[in-house]
């Protein structure tokens, strides 16, 4: 299976989906800020790992108390996961702090003020 092919999209949105909806719901352990967001997914094409990348809404230590927590909880969301999407294999999560939203922000502020100087 190619990694750009149309079952492998389909499976990203699946895994998407349902991590979100395990996150959301399922997940106690403080440390998990209840504003995180799945920002994306990518299963690898032989369903062995997942790459889940994360965004969180606070500060830089929040960020690392959620990416903490949801590390601890990795095998139980993984088997919440088995349960709910139908996979040959269930893979192995892997949580990234996505930073692009804190980058396109950024981007933004600068551009802002490049107008502002030249008006």
């Amino acid at each position: 299976m190619r990694k750009n092919s149309v079952k492998n999209n389909r499976i990203n949105g699946e895994v998407l989906r349902e991590l979100s909806n395990i996150i959301r719901n399922k997940v106690k352990d403080p440390r998990v800020d209840e504003f995180v967001s799945i920002m994306d997914v990518e299963v690898a094409p032989d369903l062995k790992t997942c790459k889940a990348y994360i965004s969180v809404l606070g500060d830089e230590e929040k960020l690392q108390k959620t990416l903490e927590g949801l590390k601890r909880s990795e095998g139980f969301i993984r088997h919440e996961l088995a349960r709910t999407v139908n996979l040959r294999n269930t893979p192995e999560i892997t949580f990234i702090a996505d930073r692009s939203v804190e980058y396109g922000v950024r981007m933004s502020h600068l551009i802002d003020e490049v107008n502002k100087s030249n008006v």
